[in-house]
């Protein structure tokens, strides 16, 4: 049942960011905006040297590393649990490392576009680990959150104001438009392009991620969410990062999504004939004998040998095998990427033949994938237009 209160949640560790915890929930609770539309302030303790009502038990016994981990798991249980209840309208956390290590994991757990905000001392660095695919935002701290002083009380005040403002902002209405998530690498742009065009003329809202590792995740993230109604995967180059060792491996779980929702999917091997790698000189030496090619000055591509296609195909394979949604596989026989064509630095239709000959053995005959091969490039009209027609026959409003 959705319940009618709407909560904000200020966290973090009542025992030592006690005064600073009700500072924030207190600007928050000042906000004429939220007092306009009724919502409520809550804080939750994270502590983990004393029992709180969020880990109903002793964590002071086990080690630091152990309790950060252990309340962690409760607060993204509580936090999911909230929002599922239509409770949580969002939630800001504030700490320093320790902190950020045992906070961050909860709120981005929550969906995307649900307001959350992390103030940090870590902030100012590598903040991917704590921000992950999510759009958590991170305000650094500048001094410790350590006392509220003339620097504090500045940094806190507009973190609470910011939040207020996501929290209550009219950002429009929600599109009715169905979403469809897209794999793109520049290499396959003009397919993807082609393919994105034709579906915005149908009436769909096209969303397009970079094939970079980091771009497959967040794909997947807003299929988490529930933003996305179909899927057109046509550029799986993360899958050749990931089996062989380049730089864009999009992680082991890529694909998960087709054994945990029913969203129709087409699916392509855009750009498996090469590689991601940094400058030429970032190269593993065990592939500097290997064919390169040197797309810019940061990025190096290396050409997928017929062995690591077949490879690749069985990986691909093995998470296709486990799809409880309608799945179509084309695969374009005359080249899968703008360098593999005759006269181009990857033309290589061996290393091709590969790769389709293991994804046609190892798809033959599963229940929701069906393969077609195009007599075409992955960058033609033809291609392009099999891609829509495809994604139209199992796509249902």
């Amino acid at each position: 049942m959705v319940s009618s209160e709407k909560i904000i949640y200020v966290i973090g560790t009542m025992d030592t960011k006690g005064p600073e915890l009700l500072f924030v929930a207190e600007q928050l609770r000042s906000s004429p905006w939220l007092q306009t539309q009724g919502i409520s302030v809550e804080t939750i303790d994270v502590s983990t040297s004393i029992q709180t009502p969020l880990a109903q038990e002793d964590l002071a016994s086990l080690d630091r590393s152990a309790a950060i981990q252990k309340m962690s798991s409760k607060l993204v249980e509580f936090l999911t649990k909230s929002h599922m209840n239509g409770k949580l309208v969002g939630a800001i956390g504030l700490g320093g490392s320790g902190g950020t290590a045992l906070i961050a994991p909860a709120l981005r757990a929550l969906p995307i576009g649900i307001p959350k905000m992390m103030v940090s001392t870590v902030a100012s660095g590598n903040v991917g680990p704590y921000i992950g695919c999510s759009d958590l935002v991170m305000l650094p701290s500048i001094v410790d959150v350590s006392g509220l002083n003339a620097v504090s009380t500045k940094i806190l005040g507009n973190a609470a104001n910011a939040l207020a403002g996501m929290v209550c902002g009219k950002v429009g209405k929600d599109p009715v438009k169905p979403a469809l998530a897209m794999t793109m690498f520049g290499v396959t742009t003009p397919c993807v392009t082609g393919v994105r065009q034709g579906l915005e003329k149908l009436g769909y809202d096209c969303l397009v991620f970079h094939a970079t590792g980091v771009g497959g995740q967040a794909m997947e993230g807003l299929i988490e969410s529930g933003f996305v109604q179909g899927v057109l995967d046509l550029t799986t180059t993360e899958v050749a990062d990931e089996v062989v060792g380049g730089v864009f491996a999009a992680g082991p779980k890529r694909f998960d999504y087709l054994s945990q929702h029913k969203i129709p999917c087409v699916l392509s091997v855009g750009a498996m004939d090469m590689v991601n790698f940094g400058a030429l000189e970032t190269v593993p030496e065990k592939f500097r004998h290997r064919r390169l090619h040197v797309h810019n000055s940061n990025v190096t591509l290396m050409r997928t040998t017929p062995d690591e296609n077949r490879l690749c195909a069985q990986w691909i394979a093995n998470k296709l095998s486990k799809s409880i949604a309608p799945v179509r596989v084309l695969l374009p026989l005359h080249g899968v990427s703008a360098l593999d064509s005759a006269g181009k630095p990857f033309y290589d239709p061996q290393a091709d033949e590969a790769l389709f000959d293991e994804l046609q053995k190892h798809l033959h005959g599963l229940a929701n994938v069906r393969l077609e091969t195009i007599a075409a490039h992955i960058n033609d009209l033809s291609f392009i237009e099999r891609v829509l027609s495809a994604f139209q026959e199992i796509f249902k409003p």
